[in-house]
């Protein structure tokens, strides 16, 4: 087994660092305060290449793969800014459509989303159904040529800047009349699709929202794929690079706060003189932390080979695996961060507690560690299914 990465995938992160610090966690907590996006360095990795990493070269990308994403990913959210947007708009969408889009589909959406041009929003989740595409209310039906979508969404990520949305629907099948899931590219500006902000916990200038598609009217392209036996292997191939790359931003965040905390203890001085670090009580729970986010660190890099060897399966154990426990570890590290600063820890200026609600949320989405563990005893110990 080789831990080594490329020189290129070395160059990548190195190169990756070096812009996240040039715009840093300060950057990001401003922006998100004045209820503004971080557009200024979105635009900037979409024109150094860094958001198309994973997006063939002949559509603009670099070719590379979800483990190039990830170290995106992970090296921005270290230097404090962690987008949400890669995760979706790079990770799920541009898998999706390169996997299982129409050879125009690829065309049509793939180089604007490499070169940070044109994001596009993710849309399963619903307010009774979740993210069980077994349940969902929101059904798509053929009239004439067109498609007619109709349903309701939530906690979809930054359709506000977004000029599509890539919306799951169920479909009914003509030759069994069973539902099955398709997924849709829908235009934001469309007749009969409304959204409203929900306030969240979390200080982030990425925005969650409630997604309304009313009778919302598609041309018959806007269905991603050849034919409709598309939307059930579509939708599981964004599932992976969605956990493994949410895995290495949470990666990322929890680096970010020990790096903060370690510097803090290192320099703050108290009785006598000596380090506050110097203490076992303060150092400990540091490094026990620092274990965490390194052990989610190698789950997260083990599953993104998976995934581009093309070993789903796979993929797919270590992909959960790899989010269970970088959301435990960001969280644990963000806490600890904050609690080794003390009172200073709660205030803005010191850069930890700035982080709470995102880490948190680590633990939750874009599934929830609960079902992480149905999965792996189901899958992995072979236990009866217990849902």
């Amino acid at each position: 087994m080789n831990f080594d990465p490329t020189p290129e995938q070395e160059q990548l992160r190195d190169a990756v660092r070096a812009l996240g610090k040039q715009y840093g966690h300060r950057y990001f907590v401003e922006k998100a305060k004045a209820g503004e996006h971080t557009t200024e360095l979105w635009n900037e990795a979409g024109g150094l290449g860094y958001l198309g990493v994973n997006i063939p070269t002949e559509y603009g990308g670099g070719g590379g793969g979800i483990t190039e994403l990830a170290i995106v990913c992970e090296e921005l959210a270290a230097a404090g800014c962690p987008l949400l947007l890669l995760v979706v708009s790079p990770a799920i969408v541009a898998t999706v459509i390169n996997r299982h889009g129409t050879e125009e589909q690829r065309k049509r959406y793939l180089p604007g989303i490499a070169d940070g041009s044109q994001r596009i929003a993710f849309a399963i989740t619903e307010p009774e159904a979740g993210s069980n595409f077994h349940r969902l209310g929101t059904v798509a039906r053929r009239d004439g040529d067109d498609w007619v979508v109709s349903g309701r969404k939530c906690y979809i990520s930054g359709v506000d800047q977004a000029g599509h949305v890539l919306v799951v629907a169920r479909t009914e099948d003509a030759t069994t009349g069973k539902l099955k899931p398709a997924l849709f590219v829908v235009p934001t500006d469309a007749a009969g699709l409304t959204w409203s902000k929900l306030d969240m916990e979390i200080l982030s200038p990425e925005n969650q929202f409630l997604l309304y598609l009313d009778e919302v009217r598609l041309p018959g392209d806007a269905l991603v794929g050849e034919s409709l036996d598309a939307g059930l292997p579509a939708l599981f191939s964004g599932l992976n690079p969605e956990r493994i790359t949410i895995g290495a931003m949470s990666v990322g965040s929890g680096r970010y706060a020990l790096e903060r905390a370690s510097e803090y203890a290192a320099t703050r001085k108290v009785w006598g003189g000596r380090s506050i670090g110097s203490h076992q009580g303060v150092s400990h729970p540091l490094a026990h932390a620092a274990v965490q986010v390194e052990l989610a660190r190698l789950m997260v890099q083990k599953a993104a080979v998976l995934y581009d060897a093309g070993r789903d399966l796979e993929a797919g154990v270590a992909g959960n695996m790899a989010k269970y426990a970088s959301g435990d570890a960001a969280a644990l590290a963000v806490d600890t961060a904050i609690q080794a600063h003390g009172g200073a820890g709660m205030t803005t200026e010191y850069g930890v507690a700035t982080l709470l609600g995102a880490s948190r949320a680590g633990r939750i989405a874009p599934v929830s560690r609960e079902m992480i563990l149905n999965f792996v005893a189901q899958h992995v110990l072979g236990q009866e299914k217990s849902y």
